[in-house]
């Protein structure tokens, strides 16, 4: 890691290599030595220099004059890298003449609820809110959400903060710096907030079951955490609502994720907790990302609740709540998944780009224009909800999936878990799907002097190319609305091409009866694609089984 900032002269950076930290809507760089051929760029003097770029957003934001003393929460996830940002971007919000809190570990949706909670004891509300975090990524990289009690910041404000940052960056001296590091501890406070987030969801459990005291007395259900920052759930959540608990795994927070990636998109996660399911016959297993703003879970036979089924099952709830609601998804969802909520549950299936802010803002757009939307979620286990103030929360997805067995419980509805496999009976699920990434080469002549001037021109002629070459083959028909990439259905099956948000990568998705039809899908985009030759296909060939 790089020295104490108070300590040391800082090299030149400029705008570009603030900007490369942006990630979305978030911020994202590596803050550990230790990957080969990824150097340390999320330093603390860069922390230090956003969190002063922040003070001076909010502060314009917020149109504070100097008698208002601005306040912002800090919280952080298990990664090791944590305290040493949380420090850094601390002085370099109290050397903006802000008052700083630190939560300690805690979760992502938190950060967001202290910006909306009103309790003076635990500091609150704040008036922004940062979460040190870089969500699923390996232990080497961190970065930072920041949030307001309108929500989360956007892309554009990402860009302006980080723009600051650099000028800022390139400001600092040996006075300034020493400054900021005597103001933070003087500002500093600490306050265990996640006392009242997880109290607020213990009520949420209590009041949908008739205000009970332990709903949720004889269940047992096993939490696994990933050794991310989700491990209050077992013990701070389930407990207090009567659930046995024990079976849990991964709890204990450390940032090297010695066991599994915390994260419910991936196979080996959701291997661990079905086994734990399993092996202690409960009734249902929970699984969180390390931040805990997407989660998972797996019922009492070892069937998982993520990706479609994950988001039929918070569909099949919010619309006995809200009949004919609008359920707004990503991108890749299958077709199933839209006959299943139109047909089977009576409301409308609105699918929209990938990114789970692009999701959130869609709902909120359609409820903007008269449309009622009450659900945006996301394949990845992001999901937020109009009556948690369209708050990303993994957590909070699972109170709700526990509300729906305390119901049950209370109305005399025993089977456990059962309850929730019920309300997903007639999804129809793909025998074969798969998603290949084919990445464009930067270095390929089309791109480099070429005719293309970056990689994401160079998708976009590769998304217009596959369009038009649909209308010659009467077997694939064009999906009549798509906000995203090319979607085609056929054979039985549909594929997905489109551009990474982020990334020189064009991923693939494809789901089918069966491999057979999953292959003439994607024979029909390779002929498409083949005469890009900056566009590497090799993925694409050995699953057509092309030389």
């Amino acid at each position: 890691m790089a020295a104490s900032a108070s300590a040391t002269a800082v090299p030149y950076l400029d705008k570009t290599d603030f900007l490369k930290l942006q990630n979305g809507s978030d911020i994202r760089g590596v803050a550990v030595d230790g990957v080969e051929g990824e150097p340390v760029n999320l330093t603390e003097p860069v922390a230090e220099a956003i969190g002063a770029a922040f003070a001076a957003w909010l502060v314009e934001k917020k149109k504070a004059d100097a008698s208002q003393h601005l306040r912002v929460s800090i919280g952080h996830d298990s990664r090791i890298s944590a305290k040493l940002l949380q420090n850094a971007i601390s002085r370099g919000l109290a050397g903006g003449g802000l008052e700083v809190v630190h939560y300690g570990l805690a979760s992502t949706p938190a950060m967001f609820n202290s910006t909306l909670t009103k309790n003076e004891a635990f500091l609150c509300p704040a008036d922004g809110s940062i979460m040190i975090t870089a969500s699923h990524l390996p232990f080497n990289r961190n970065g930072f959400k920041f949030f307001t009690n309108a929500g989360g910041l956007g892309k554009a404000d990402i860009k302006d903060i980080l723009e600051r940052a650099a000028d800022i960056y390139n400001r600092f001296t040996e006075e300034s710096l020493t400054n900021s590091e005597r103001k933070a501890s003087l500002s500093i406070k600490k306050v265990d907030y996640m006392i009242v987030y997880t109290s607020d969801l213990v009520k949420a459990v209590r009041k949908a079951a008739g205000n009970i005291e332990k709903p949720l007395g004889g269940f047992h259900i096993v939490v696994d955490a990933g050794n991310g920052a989700g491990g209050f759930f077992a013990a701070k959540v389930l407990e207090p609502l009567g659930a046995i608990t024990s079976g849990s795994q991964f709890l204990e927070p450390d940032g090297l994720f010695p066991n599994h990636i915390p994260n419910p998109e991936d196979k080996t996660a959701m291997k661990a907790i079905t086994q734990a399911v399993l092996d202690n016959k409960v009734d249902l297993g929970i699984i969180f990302d390390t931040d805990v703003d997407r989660s998972a879970a797996v019922d009492f036979t070892g069937r998982e609740f993520n990706r479609n089924r994950l988001i039929a099952l918070m569909a099949a709830i919010v619309l006995e709540e809200h009949p004919g609601t609008t359920i707004v998804t990503d991108s890749v969802t299958s077709d199933g998944l839209t006959t299943f909520i139109e047909k089977k549950l009576g409301g409308r299936h609105h699918r929209f780009k990938r990114g789970y802010k692009n999701v959130i803002d869609e709902a909120i757009r359609l409820n903007s224009i008269g449309e009622e939307s009450h659900l945006a979620i996301e394949t990845s286990g992001h999901g937020a909800l109009k009556e948690n103030h369209w708050l990303d929360d993994g957590a909070y997805l699972m109170v709700k999936i526990l509300n729906k067995l305390a119901s049950a419980r209370a109305s005399g509805k025993g089977g456990g878990s059962k309850v929730l496999t019920d309300l997903i009976d007639g999804l129809q699920e793909p025998d074969f799907a798969v998603e290949l990434r084919l990445k464009i080469n930067q270095n390929h002549p089309d791109l480099k002097g070429g005719a293309f001037r970056s990689f994401r021109e160079y998708g976009e002629a590769v998304l217009k190319h596959l369009e038009n070459s649909i209308g010659s083959d009467p077997s694939l028909h064009k999906a009549p609305v798509n906000y995203e990439g090319v979607r085609v259905s056929g054979y039985g099956g549909w594929f997905l091409l489109r551009l990474s948000l982020h990334d020189p990568v064009l991923p693939l998705n494809i789901e089918a009866p069966s491999n057979d039809d999953a292959v003439k899908l994607g024979l029909a985009v390779l002929a498409a694609v083949k005469d890009f030759a900056g566009l590497d296909t090799s993925a694409l060939n050995k699953f057509v089984g092309a030389s």
